[in-house]
């Protein structure tokens, strides 16, 4: 849409519970739009009508005339039209306290997993434990009746939580090992043969688990199915029990510590969905969108699958949504700073944020409803690198730094500038590359250091994910559940190690360890000997006397078919040993190989 049809929502300074947003803003807000359209009929913000609205947004976002009443008495004195912005020299009177910082726990892992060093399979059972697995195998069972009932043919036994645990194994061995496909990990008669899967679980007793796992009972699928249409349709009815438990159980083990974050993580599927998302700038483009909120060492907290729009909104935009749902103060405590990006950034959200005792720290949008528009004093293209400008509307602090382009920020928290520095290398006026440091802001230091939470968090899921492709849906998001699960478990094994100073495993041994647990196997076990490695010829019989043995217990060879006093120990045939004919060699090693013993003369 053109700028044209649009124009910059220019408010007062936002005070806790001023509720200036319109119902129109708070949708733009919410979907990102800068400002709202002005071709609709609603209520112009500056006064007068829609017309006259259009016409001053045409003559600059900088330059709107300020008159027009809205109806209320405010202080014009205090409005944006009437802020400049500053620059780092000048003083900021307005820096907020530091928040008191009240836990509602302990930060950090949480009894009894924060005594010694718990092995990776007692950390993951925490997780996945005796309630998740019975919730599993009881509604794997009941689907693989009723497969059976509808005339589906597959050999079906009743799967316990042992069993289970040995195929989330499984899928975690495979993992770590990975094959294209999951049937390539019991192919046979290849060089490709991976032998232990199959002393573990049939092929086909695996395929059967996979096909038919369950997460909520049958008979309550086909009472929402009947819903469909209607209000009390539940479009994430097939997972969320699953979700549910998994998320009280990661709010359980571990406390976060003060700086959090809120952002979106993507997990691949093409199966066809309503709900199926699109992010352009995001490694997964297609799939299902989560809300994460997570701890800065990469620890998944708190999570929402995103399921389209709701009517259980509140009417204050999906972002305002989202964090609020995620971040509360009953489970958390309060003095928590939550760092967001500019989806989420919103003065609105950030003020809510601040009553409830929370601190803020974003990118965020121009245009958004709430955001200062003041041009005097503010950066352009040609602004020298390192150029700050801020200002302070009530409790919010907006900044806008030039690094290679313009960064903008907002924070509930933090100071101006407080002499950071970064080095950075930029042209000069020969052309040359030359390296200059630059002042950066604290919001922008603070911003990089603590918003990569969930960033963390995607990057330790994606090394060794258990991710299948598969059109079912819920399976994809059983997997991801056993991802959070296992990612959570490492987090807190490196977590607990740095408290009693000892040095954690890496992340593939951690993984490695934790399937074996699963499997009821150890880690380390010395490989069989293969028969192959038995192959020595020997007497087909001793104890003769030595006139009998050129011709008693002789057997026929099984390669030339002659008499011969040697066989293979292993194998117990007749096979010549001789040095123009070694038919040992040949047996064992295949016709086409090379007979160490037969030279060529020249």
């Amino acid at each position: 849409m053109s700028e044209e049809q649009f124009c910059p929502v220019i408010n007062p300074p936002l005070m806790a519970g001023d509720g200036l947003e319109t119902e129109g803003a708070a949708e733009g807000a919410a979907s990102g739009e800068e400002g709202f359209p002005c071709d609709k009929e609603q209520p112009c913000p500056s006064g007068g009508d829609a017309q006259g609205h259009r016409e001053r947004g045409r003559r600059g976002r900088g330059h709107v005339a300020a008159g027009g009443s809205s109806g209320t008495t405010r202080d014009r004195s205090r409005s944006p039209l009437k802020l400049r912005w500053r620059t780092e020299a000048e003083p900021d009177d307005g820096v907020p306290q530091p928040l008191r910082f009240i836990p509602k726990r302990t930060p950090g892992v949480q009894p009894p997993l924060n005594s010694g060093n718990p092995s990776p399979g007692e950390i993951f059972s925490h997780f996945f434990d005796s309630a998740v697995l019975k919730l599993l195998c009881d509604n794997t069972n009941k689907s693989a009746a009723l497969g059976k009932e509808d005339g589906k043919k597959f050999n079906w036994t009743k799967i316990n939580p042992e069993e289970m645990k040995k195929f989330i194994g499984l899928l975690i061995f495979m993992s770590v090992l990975r094959l294209p496909k999951m049937s390539d990990f019991w192919r046979r008669e290849t060089i490709f043969h991976v032998p232990f899967p199959a002393t573990i679980m049939a092929r086909d007793r695996f395929m059967a688990i996979l096909s038919n796992l369950h997460i909520t009972d049958p008979k309550q699928d086909k009472i929402n199915e009947a819903k469909r249409g209607t209000g009390d349709y539940d479009r994430l009815h097939w997972v969320r029990p699953l979700m549910e438990m998994i998320s009280l159980r990661c709010k359980a083990v571990y406390h976060p510590r003060q700086h959090i974050s809120v952002d979106e993580r993507m997990v691949a599927t093409k199966a066809r969905l309503r709900f199926k998302q699109y992010m352009k700038f995001k490694p997964t483009k297609w799939g299902l969108k989560f809300f994460v909120l997570a701890d800065i060492n990469g620890y998944t907290i708190n999570f929402q699958l995103y399921s389209g729009k709701s009517k259980m909104a509140s009417g204050r935009g999906l972002s305002f949504d989202v964090v609020t749902s995620l971040v509360k103060k009953d489970y958390l405590g309060s003095g928590y700073i939550v760092y967001t990006n500019n989806f989420y950034t919103t003065p609105r959200l950030y003020r809510h944020l601040s009553q409830q005792g929370f601190g803020a720290c974003g990118t965020y949008r121009e245009g958004r409803s709430g955001v200062p528009t003041a041009c005097k004093n503010a950066l352009t293209k040609k602004s020298p690198r390192g150029s700050i400008r801020w200002l302070r509307d009530g409790d919010l602090l907006f900044v806008k730094w030039m690094d290679s382009r313009e960064v903008s920020l907002c924070s509930t928290v933090h100071s101006v500038y407080s002499g950071d520095q970064v080095e950075r290398y930029q042209k000069n006026e020969d052309g040359r590359t030359v390296q200059i440091t630059i002042p950066r802001p604290t919001i922008v230091t603070e911003y990089n250091k603590y918003m990569g939470g969930v960033d963390t968090s995607d990057q330790l899921i994606g090394t060794n994910s258990v991710h299948r492709k598969t059109r079912r849906w819920p399976t994809t998001i059983f997997q991801h559940m056993v991802d959070i699960a296992m990612t959570n478990s490492f987090v807190i094994h490196k977590d607990q190690c740095a408290t009693i100073q000892e040095k954690p495993m890496t992340h593939q041994c951690f993984e490695e360890e934790l399937a074996a647990y699963l499997l009821g196997v150890p880690l380390k076990n010395e490989p069989k000997k293969t028969p192959g490695d038995k192959h020595f010829p020997v007497p087909t019989r001793t104890g003769q006397i030595k006139s009998q043995r050129a011709s008693m217990g002789r057997r026929r060879c099984k390669i030339c078919h002659r008499s011969t006093a040697w066989m293979c120990a292993s194998c117990e045939v007749g096979l010549c040993l001789q040095p123009d004919r070694n038919c040992h060699w040949e047996y064992h090693q295949g016709s086409h190989s090379v007979n160490p013993l037969q030279t060529e003369s020249p």
